[in-house]
């Protein structure tokens, strides 16, 4: 399995599992894109990203953690 930018869920559920110490609320979007650019799985362009993806990543790597 491979994702992309447009798998926010998918994407907010690893970073849960491979950065169980992070809190969502409190990180950056430098540091959120860094932390997806880092995961295995992840396979797409990094200019590809802006801004209203990493909030998306964010809000739902917040509810992950409900």
């Amino acid at each position: 399995m491979s994702l992309k930018w447009v798998d926010v869920l998918d994407i907010a559920i690893e970073l849960s599992e491979k950065f169980p110490e992070q809190d969502p609320m409190t990180i950056s979007f430098p540091d959120l894109y860094q932390k997806v650019m880092e995961l295995d799985e992840f396979d797409d362009d990094p200019d590809r990203c802006g801004e209203k993806i990493l909030e998306g990543i964010q809000m739902a790597w917040i509810e992950e953690m409900d």
